[in-house]
């Protein structure tokens, strides 16, 4: 049976157990339903064998593609040369990148599932040589502490760099080359969970893109009701915390006691990767809602001693994860500082998009840490004594009508403060904002009820925002202490936390 024929080959065999269905007309009625099931099951292991993805290797191999296969065999072995020509030993960087150009071009064309097929191709056969490497790190083990131990970790390194890693370099060579990389992880991200062969992939253009858009690499431009109408669009595009409701709204956020940033990279010239908003105020803001309100004057920047950082939007999906390195913001504070030299602090108005979710799951965990007293204090203010995980969740549904004293207010700051403080996945904190701030070498400074009112406010956050400081002398310290595991937070933060 010749297996690239098996749609045709499904058919038949359905039809076959279809046909014989009569016959089980002569069996004794109880036997019907263990009938009908061996025949369900037959039809399914049938299906499942038929349907398992091939290997590029088995596909290059064969003569015919199966059903599901985008490419024929034939054009996957056009493509694969194609693609090996781009990194021929003998082809420079030029031609290489030429070359690249025109696997692009294809790809411009092609159906989404033959795009996969190229990604699949990048994948399985640019791997790195396991048998190269499985030697270099031999010998890079045997010449520990030896005069070959630089010699052999150099060949250790250059055993490390794929094919894949050169390949894609050359992609980046051609002018939209950069362009071309960022759609594609793009479009490649939504599909990982479901394919988890894509992930070297994944893995290499994140790694490349954290070298290439670095922020050191980065221009920094400050955007004004002036710029170009093509970039305010943009801004208005992009906006991913606070959306930008009309061209007021924009007015305000460029206003003269405003400033908007944007990162560009030169190989992308006139596509922000990163835009900053910041407010010039007296204070540290608690609310974002009088820094969006487009009735509101202007602030008197004589009296502006304060940097409040409310909305960082990335805008290519494509470098999602990508950190732009861990001085981005203190890029901005330099360029603050050199204009407003009275500016004295620097903090953020942040939304804490992961709280409520985490919540849903850890309130039950939440409540076992209270004493017999609070637990009893919250019984009464919920109805329920001992309350469930699943009564404090109800009493939170209007977070905004709790009385300032109310012991459901007091336990969602706690639980919101111990969210920020303490919960960490693979030594990083959980929220991602929290893990870009701190990353970044601010720590956890205050959280504000009622902050962000809205109604993604209260889905993401129960309307909590919280304030992440940047204490220029004490940045590095902070790194610091987050690559130990420990989140730099103020002493209000860690009341809330031993509470």
């Amino acid at each position: 049976m010749n297996m690239n024929t098996a749609p045709e080959w499904i058919a038949r065999s359905v039809s076959r157990l279809r046909s014989a269905a009569p016959a089980s007309d002569n069996k004794a009625p109880g036997d019907k339903p263990a009938r009908a099931a061996a025949d369900k099951a037959n039809v399914t292991d049938v299906v499942a064998k038929v349907a398992a993805p091939r290997s590029t290797n088995e596909r290059l191999a064969a003569t015919l593609r199966r059903g599901q296969e985008a490419l024929s065999p034939r054009a996957l072995r056009r493509l694969l040369a194609d693609l090996q020509e781009v990194v021929a030993p003998q082809v420079s960087e030029i031609e290489g990148g030429r070359r690249a150009q025109g696997v692009a071009q294809w790809y411009a064309a092609a159906e989404p599932e033959e795009r996969r097929d190229m990604w699949l191709l990048l994948c399985e056969q640019f791997a790195p040589d396991a048998t190269r490497f499985k030697s270099a790190r031999q010998r890079y083990e045997a010449a520990a502490g030896t005069a070959e131990e630089g010699q052999a970790e150099i060949s250790l390194r250059r055993a490390l760099v794929s094919p894949r890693t050169r390949l894609l370099q050359r992609f980046a060579v051609f002018p939209e080359g950069m362009r071309f990389l960022v759609d594609m992880r793009a479009e490649l991200l939504p599909l990982l969970k479901a394919d988890k062969r894509l992930l070297a992939l994944d893995a290499e253009l994140e790694h490349l893109f954290s070298t290439w858009f670095d922020v050191a690499f980065l221009e920094l431009r400050r955007l004004s009701w002036d710029s170009p109408a093509s970039l305010i669009e943009k801004l208005i595009k992009y906006e991913a915390v606070h959306d930008i409701r009309s061209w007021a709204d924009v007015k305000n956020r460029l206003d003269s006691d405003r400033r908007c940033y944007g990162f560009f990279h030169p190989r992308l010239p006139n596509e922000p990767l990163i835009f900053v908003e910041v407010a010039l105020v007296d204070h540290i803001s608690a609310s974002i809602t009088p820094l969006l309100d487009e009735a509101a004057a202007p602030a008197d920047l004589a009296k502006a001693t304060t940097a409040i950082f409310y909305s960082i939007s990335n805008t290519q999906n494509g470098l999602r994860g990508v950190s732009f390195g861990d001085s981005l913001i203190k890029h901005v504070v330099e360029t603050l500082n050199a204009e407003f030299p009275r500016l004295r602090t620097f903090a953020t108005l942040s939304p804490i998009p992961g709280f409520r979710s985490w919540l849903g799951k850890h309130a039950g965990a939440m409540l076992e840490k209270l004493d017999d007293k609070r637990r009893a204090e919250l019984g009464r203010a919920v109805g329920f004594e001992p309350p469930q995980a699943a009564h404090l969740l109800t009493a939170l549904e209007k977070p905004l009508d709790l009385e300032p004293r109310s012991p459901v207010r007091q336990m969602l700051l706690e639980c919101a403060a111990h969210y920020l403080a303490r919960e960490l996945a693979e030594g990083k904190p959980v929220d991602p904002v929290a893990r870009f701030h701190l990353g970044n070498g601010a720590r956890v400074e205050r959280l504000n009820w009622g902050g962000d009112p809205s109604a993604k406010g209260l889905k993401q956050s129960y309307g909590l925002m919280v304030n992440y400081l940047y204490d220029l002398k004490r940045i590095d310290k902070h790194r610091g202490l987050l690559a130990q595991g420990k989140i730099p937070t103020s002493g209000d933060i860690e009341s809330l936390c031993r509470n």
